[in-house]
């Protein structure tokens, strides 16, 4: 388990997947549609339960030009900066539960921030880093 800091917030805009888990793939498919792939974006998946409505899944990518999020008629939130806990997960894809094992680990710790998201950040093509902001 390590520590990740954001120095700063990241605004990224989303796609809503329209079931969890089983949206997850079709909702990170549409969002890149409209977004091809950039070494120079971040891509996110962000979920967190709401509104008595079960967890919400967000397929995210960073965004880098003010407005972006508008031109692509696509909602936005913002990952607070602050200190987050993380677990990296090497070739993700060999074993897709190794997410959901990850948050389970993640959400047992103290101190999370209440109002945080469960965030998946896709540094790259195979990795993930499951990491949920701490208080």
């Amino acid at each position: 388990m390590d520590k990740i800091r954001f120095d700063k917030d990241v605004k990224v805009f989303y796609v809503n997947a329209k079931s969890f888990p089983e949206g997850i793939q079709e909702a990170h498919q549409k969002l890149h549609s409209l977004i091809p792939f950039s070494k120079d974006r971040k891509y996110f998946g962000v979920s967190r339960p709401e509104q008595g409505d079960g967890i919400i899944y967000r397929a995210a990518a960073e965004e880098l030009e003010p407005g972006e999020a508008e031109s692509f008629r696509l909602e936005s939130l913002v990952l607070k900066k602050g200190d987050y806990v993380s677990v990296t997960i090497k070739d993700y894809a060999k074993d897709i539960m190794s997410i959901d094992r990850a948050f389970k680990e993640l959400l047992a710790l103290p101190d999370l921030d209440p109002q945080g998201y469960c965030v998946e950040w896709y540094y790259n093509e195979k990795d993930v880093k499951c990491m949920i902001r701490l208080q």
